[in-house]
Protein backbone atom coordinates (compact mmCIF):
# COMPACT_ATOMS: atom_id res chain seq x y z
CA UNK A 1 0.00 0.00 0.00
CA UNK A 2 1.05 3.50 -0.99
CA UNK A 3 2.85 5.45 2.04
CA UNK A 4 0.39 8.59 1.57
CA UNK A 5 -2.62 6.16 1.48
CA UNK A 6 -2.27 4.26 4.12
CA UNK A 7 -1.08 7.30 6.27
CA UNK A 8 -4.56 8.75 5.55
CA UNK A 9 -6.70 5.44 6.57
CA UNK A 10 -4.59 6.01 9.75
CA UNK A 11 -5.80 9.64 10.04
CA UNK A 12 -9.20 8.63 8.93
CA UNK A 13 -9.02 5.89 11.50
CA UNK A 14 -7.79 8.06 14.79
CA UNK A 15 -10.70 11.05 13.32
CA UNK A 16 -13.27 8.36 13.55
CA UNK A 17 -12.15 7.34 16.70
CA UNK A 18 -12.16 10.57 18.37
CA UNK A 19 -15.98 11.45 17.37
CA UNK A 20 -17.36 8.16 18.78
CA UNK A 21 -14.94 9.23 22.24
CA UNK A 22 -16.46 12.50 21.86
CA UNK A 23 -20.19 10.62 21.33
CA UNK A 24 -19.51 8.35 24.18
CA UNK A 25 -18.72 11.58 26.93
CA UNK A 26 -21.80 13.26 25.28
CA UNK A 27 -24.15 10.36 26.11
CA UNK A 28 -22.79 9.94 29.35
CA UNK A 29 -22.59 13.54 29.95
CA UNK A 30 -26.64 13.95 28.96
CA UNK A 31 -27.62 10.62 31.40
CA UNK A 32 -26.10 12.45 33.98
CA UNK A 33 -27.77 15.37 34.13
CA UNK A 34 -30.57 15.24 36.60
CA UNK A 35 -34.10 15.26 35.64
CA UNK A 36 -36.42 13.78 33.25
CA UNK A 37 -35.67 14.41 29.00
CA UNK A 38 -39.79 13.44 28.75
CA UNK A 39 -40.55 16.80 30.45
CA UNK A 40 -38.59 18.98 28.11
CA UNK A 41 -40.07 17.77 25.34
CA UNK A 42 -43.79 18.33 26.45
CA UNK A 43 -43.02 21.67 27.57
CA UNK A 44 -43.47 21.88 31.58
CA UNK A 45 -46.91 22.22 32.94
CA UNK A 46 -48.52 19.61 30.66
CA UNK A 47 -46.16 16.76 31.57
CA UNK A 48 -46.20 17.55 34.77
CA UNK A 49 -50.21 17.34 35.41
CA UNK A 50 -50.35 13.79 33.13
CA UNK A 51 -48.02 11.49 33.79
CA UNK A 52 -49.46 9.53 30.89
CA UNK A 53 -48.35 12.01 28.18
CA UNK A 54 -45.05 11.66 29.87
CA UNK A 55 -45.13 7.63 29.41
CA UNK A 56 -46.58 8.56 26.08
CA UNK A 57 -43.26 11.05 25.54
CA UNK A 58 -41.06 8.05 26.98
CA UNK A 59 -42.11 5.38 24.62
CA UNK A 60 -42.10 7.29 21.51
CA UNK A 61 -38.59 8.68 21.76
CA UNK A 62 -37.25 5.44 23.40
CA UNK A 63 -36.56 7.21 26.91
CA UNK A 64 -38.07 4.43 28.90
CA UNK A 65 -35.18 1.51 27.12
CA UNK A 66 -32.21 0.34 28.93
CA UNK A 67 -29.54 2.84 28.80
CA UNK A 68 -27.42 0.58 26.84
CA UNK A 69 -30.02 0.13 24.15
CA UNK A 70 -30.62 3.91 24.35
CA UNK A 71 -27.02 4.40 23.44
CA UNK A 72 -26.72 1.52 20.49
CA UNK A 73 -29.82 3.60 19.19
CA UNK A 74 -27.78 6.76 19.92
CA UNK A 75 -24.67 5.42 18.17
CA UNK A 76 -26.91 3.86 14.60
CA UNK A 77 -28.59 7.34 13.84
CA UNK A 78 -25.21 8.99 14.53
CA UNK A 79 -23.81 6.61 12.18
CA UNK A 80 -26.11 7.15 9.27
CA UNK A 81 -25.78 11.07 9.95
CA UNK A 82 -29.35 11.87 11.98
CA UNK A 83 -28.54 14.13 14.84
CA UNK A 84 -32.21 13.39 15.77
CA UNK A 85 -34.69 16.04 16.26
CA UNK A 86 -35.31 19.23 18.65
CA UNK A 87 -37.38 19.15 21.35
CA UNK A 88 -37.77 22.63 21.39
CA UNK A 89 -38.01 23.75 17.71
CA UNK A 90 -39.38 20.22 16.64
CA UNK A 91 -37.21 20.22 13.45
CA UNK A 92 -33.99 17.96 12.07
CA UNK A 93 -31.16 18.83 14.35
CA UNK A 94 -29.09 18.77 11.09
CA UNK A 95 -31.37 21.68 9.42
CA UNK A 96 -31.08 23.86 12.28
CA UNK A 97 -27.28 23.23 12.43
CA UNK A 98 -27.02 24.28 8.94
CA UNK A 99 -28.71 27.48 9.40
CA UNK A 100 -26.87 28.77 11.91
CA UNK A 101 -23.27 27.25 10.43
CA UNK A 102 -22.33 29.84 7.85
CA UNK A 103 -22.86 33.08 10.16
CA UNK A 104 -20.31 31.04 12.75
CA UNK A 105 -17.76 30.77 10.07
CA UNK A 106 -17.71 33.50 9.15
CA UNK A 107 -17.22 34.99 12.18
CA UNK A 108 -14.50 32.57 13.63
CA UNK A 109 -12.50 32.11 9.76
CA UNK A 110 -12.40 35.91 9.96
CA UNK A 111 -11.18 36.30 13.06
CA UNK A 112 -9.00 34.01 12.91
CA UNK A 113 -7.50 35.00 9.69
CA UNK A 114 -7.48 38.52 11.15
CA UNK A 115 -5.40 37.24 14.22
CA UNK A 116 -2.83 35.85 12.43
CA UNK A 117 -2.23 38.62 9.74
CA UNK A 118 -1.93 40.95 13.32
CA UNK A 119 0.62 37.80 14.84
CA UNK A 120 3.16 37.62 11.62
CA UNK A 121 2.94 41.62 11.24
CA UNK A 122 3.93 41.92 15.47
CA UNK A 123 6.65 39.00 15.16
CA UNK A 124 8.11 40.11 11.69
CA UNK A 125 8.54 43.29 13.08
CA UNK A 126 9.61 42.72 16.71
CA UNK A 127 11.71 39.87 16.29
CA UNK A 128 15.60 40.02 17.58
CA UNK A 129 14.32 43.69 18.14
CA UNK A 130 14.45 43.96 22.54
CA UNK A 131 12.95 47.28 22.56
CA UNK A 132 9.86 46.82 20.16
CA UNK A 133 9.86 42.88 21.71
CA UNK A 134 9.46 44.10 25.03
CA UNK A 135 6.63 46.56 24.11
CA UNK A 136 5.00 43.74 22.28
CA UNK A 137 4.90 41.37 24.92
CA UNK A 138 3.74 43.62 27.29
CA UNK A 139 0.66 44.31 24.69
CA UNK A 140 0.34 40.52 24.38
CA UNK A 141 0.22 39.74 27.64
CA UNK A 142 -2.74 42.72 27.79
CA UNK A 143 -4.60 41.43 25.31
CA UNK A 144 -4.55 37.61 26.87
CA UNK A 145 -5.58 39.05 30.22
CA UNK A 146 -8.79 40.86 29.02
CA UNK A 147 -11.69 38.40 28.79
CA UNK A 148 -13.73 38.49 25.52
CA UNK A 149 -16.29 39.99 26.43
CA UNK A 150 -14.55 43.15 28.01
CA UNK A 151 -13.06 43.58 24.48
CA UNK A 152 -16.27 43.14 22.65
CA UNK A 153 -17.48 46.04 25.13
CA UNK A 154 -14.64 48.61 24.71
CA UNK A 155 -15.03 48.13 21.50
CA UNK A 156 -18.58 48.66 21.02
CA UNK A 157 -18.10 51.49 23.25
CA UNK A 158 -15.52 53.56 21.41
CA UNK A 159 -16.39 52.36 17.78
CA UNK A 160 -20.14 52.23 17.61
CA UNK A 161 -21.49 54.61 20.61
CA UNK A 162 -18.77 56.96 20.88
CA UNK A 163 -17.38 57.56 17.37
CA UNK A 164 -20.30 56.13 15.59
CA UNK A 165 -18.08 54.24 12.82
CA UNK A 166 -19.17 50.69 12.93
CA UNK A 167 -22.81 49.76 13.41
CA UNK A 168 -24.36 48.24 17.27
CA UNK A 169 -26.02 45.22 15.94
CA UNK A 170 -27.99 44.48 13.14
CA UNK A 171 -25.48 44.79 9.85
CA UNK A 172 -24.23 41.60 8.39
CA UNK A 173 -21.65 43.12 5.89
CA UNK A 174 -18.55 44.09 6.48
CA UNK A 175 -18.81 47.12 8.75
CA UNK A 176 -21.01 44.39 10.69
CA UNK A 177 -18.65 41.77 11.37
CA UNK A 178 -15.62 44.49 11.78
CA UNK A 179 -16.08 44.69 15.64
CA UNK A 180 -16.56 40.69 16.00
CA UNK A 181 -13.94 39.93 14.05
CA UNK A 182 -11.65 42.33 16.07
CA UNK A 183 -13.12 40.98 19.45
CA UNK A 184 -11.92 37.54 18.49
CA UNK A 185 -8.55 38.22 17.44
CA UNK A 186 -7.12 40.06 20.06
CA UNK A 187 -6.73 37.14 21.79
CA UNK A 188 -5.78 34.67 18.72
CA UNK A 189 -2.77 37.47 17.89
CA UNK A 190 -2.02 37.56 21.75
CA UNK A 191 -1.00 34.36 21.76
CA UNK A 192 0.01 33.20 17.68
CA UNK A 193 2.18 36.12 17.87
CA UNK A 194 4.45 35.16 20.56
CA UNK A 195 4.70 31.88 19.00
CA UNK A 196 5.35 33.09 15.54
CA UNK A 197 8.20 35.33 16.98
CA UNK A 198 9.84 32.70 19.12
CA UNK A 199 10.19 30.48 16.19
CA UNK A 200 10.78 33.68 13.69
CA UNK A 201 13.88 34.27 16.65
CA UNK A 202 15.14 31.00 16.44
CA UNK A 203 15.20 30.16 12.76
CA UNK A 204 17.00 33.58 11.97
CA UNK A 205 19.82 32.24 14.08
CA UNK A 206 20.18 29.23 12.15
CA UNK A 207 23.48 29.10 9.29
CA UNK A 208 20.63 29.65 6.59
CA UNK A 209 19.64 32.78 7.17
CA UNK A 210 23.87 34.29 7.45
CA UNK A 211 23.98 32.45 3.88
CA UNK A 212 20.67 34.12 2.43
CA UNK A 213 22.11 37.56 4.08
CA UNK A 214 25.81 36.78 2.83
CA UNK A 215 24.03 37.03 -1.23
CA UNK A 216 22.54 40.31 -0.72
CA UNK A 217 18.87 39.47 0.38
CA UNK A 218 17.24 42.61 2.62
CA UNK A 219 16.55 41.45 6.16
CA UNK A 220 12.50 41.85 5.33
CA UNK A 221 12.98 39.19 2.48
CA UNK A 222 14.79 37.13 4.80
CA UNK A 223 12.36 37.25 7.58
CA UNK A 224 9.12 36.74 5.39
CA UNK A 225 10.50 34.50 2.13
CA UNK A 226 12.77 32.53 4.42
CA UNK A 227 12.57 32.09 8.04
CA UNK A 228 9.25 32.55 8.56
CA UNK A 229 8.49 29.17 6.87
CA UNK A 230 10.55 27.63 9.61
CA UNK A 231 8.98 28.71 12.12
CA UNK A 232 5.29 28.06 10.36
CA UNK A 233 4.71 23.94 11.85
CA UNK A 234 3.98 25.63 15.25
CA UNK A 235 1.61 28.13 14.30
CA UNK A 236 -0.49 25.80 12.32
CA UNK A 237 -0.94 23.57 14.92
CA UNK A 238 -2.03 26.34 17.10
CA UNK A 239 -4.00 27.96 14.86
CA UNK A 240 -5.93 24.53 13.46
CA UNK A 241 -6.16 24.30 17.58
CA UNK A 242 -7.52 27.80 17.88
CA UNK A 243 -9.96 27.60 14.85
CA UNK A 244 -12.00 24.69 16.27
CA UNK A 245 -12.07 26.25 19.55
CA UNK A 246 -13.43 29.27 17.67
CA UNK A 247 -16.38 27.20 15.78
CA UNK A 248 -16.98 25.98 19.29
CA UNK A 249 -16.94 29.13 21.53
CA UNK A 250 -17.86 32.22 19.73
CA UNK A 251 -21.24 32.25 21.73
CA UNK A 252 -19.81 35.35 23.76
CA UNK A 253 -19.44 37.55 20.79
CA UNK A 254 -22.47 36.24 19.26
CA UNK A 255 -24.04 37.60 22.23
CA UNK A 256 -22.02 40.41 22.97
CA UNK A 257 -22.63 41.75 19.40
CA UNK A 258 -26.55 40.19 19.07
CA UNK A 259 -25.55 38.03 16.32
CA UNK A 260 -26.87 34.57 15.05
CA UNK A 261 -25.14 31.52 15.11
CA UNK A 262 -24.18 28.19 16.65
CA UNK A 263 -23.67 29.44 20.09
CA UNK A 264 -26.62 31.35 20.64
CA UNK A 265 -28.34 28.00 19.09
CA UNK A 266 -26.34 25.86 21.99
CA UNK A 267 -27.16 28.40 24.83
CA UNK A 268 -30.77 28.35 24.03
CA UNK A 269 -30.78 24.30 23.64
CA UNK A 270 -28.95 24.25 26.98
CA UNK A 271 -31.44 26.84 29.31
CA UNK A 272 -34.11 24.22 27.44
CA UNK A 273 -32.77 20.96 28.05
CA UNK A 274 -32.52 20.41 24.38
CA UNK A 275 -30.29 17.60 24.22
CA UNK A 276 -30.30 16.46 20.37
CA UNK A 277 -29.41 20.23 19.82
CA UNK A 278 -26.36 19.68 22.49
CA UNK A 279 -25.69 16.69 20.88
CA UNK A 280 -25.28 17.38 17.65
CA UNK A 281 -22.96 21.07 18.09
CA UNK A 282 -20.79 18.64 20.23
CA UNK A 283 -20.75 16.27 17.11
CA UNK A 284 -19.94 18.88 14.86
CA UNK A 285 -17.40 20.28 17.16
CA UNK A 286 -15.39 16.99 17.30
CA UNK A 287 -15.67 16.57 13.33
CA UNK A 288 -14.25 19.98 12.93
CA UNK A 289 -11.35 19.06 15.03
CA UNK A 290 -10.81 15.86 13.69
CA UNK A 291 -10.92 16.85 9.87
CA UNK A 292 -8.55 20.05 11.01
CA UNK A 293 -6.18 17.73 12.41
CA UNK A 294 -5.79 15.96 9.12
CA UNK A 295 -5.03 18.93 7.07
CA UNK A 296 -2.72 20.00 9.31
CA UNK A 297 -0.52 16.98 9.23
CA UNK A 298 -1.01 18.09 5.71
CA UNK A 299 0.56 21.34 5.55
CA UNK A 300 2.96 19.73 7.88
CA UNK A 301 4.46 17.90 4.83
CA UNK A 302 4.08 21.05 2.65
CA UNK A 303 5.82 23.55 5.10
CA UNK A 304 8.76 21.01 5.84
CA UNK A 305 9.73 18.60 3.56
CA UNK A 306 11.81 17.07 6.23
CA UNK A 307 8.24 15.83 7.57
CA UNK A 308 8.01 13.96 4.68
CA UNK A 309 11.77 12.63 4.33
CA UNK A 310 11.05 10.93 8.29
CA UNK A 311 7.75 9.51 7.04
CA UNK A 312 8.87 7.31 4.00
Amino acid sequence: MPEPLRWLIGRIALAVLVIWAAATLTFAGLQAIPGDPARAIAGGVAATSSPQVLAQIRAEYGLDSPVHVQYARFLGRLAHGDLGTSYQQHRPVRALIAEQLGPTIELAVGGLVLGLALSVAVAVCTAQRPRTRALARAAEFTALSMPTYWVGFVLLALFSFHWQLFPVVGETGLRGLTLPWLTLAVAVAGVLSQVTRDGLEAALEQPFALSVRARGATELRVRVRHALRHAAAPVLTLSGWMLGNLLGGVVVVETVFARRGLGQLLVTAVRGRDYPVVTGTVMLTAAVFAVISIVLDQLYRLVDPRIREVAR
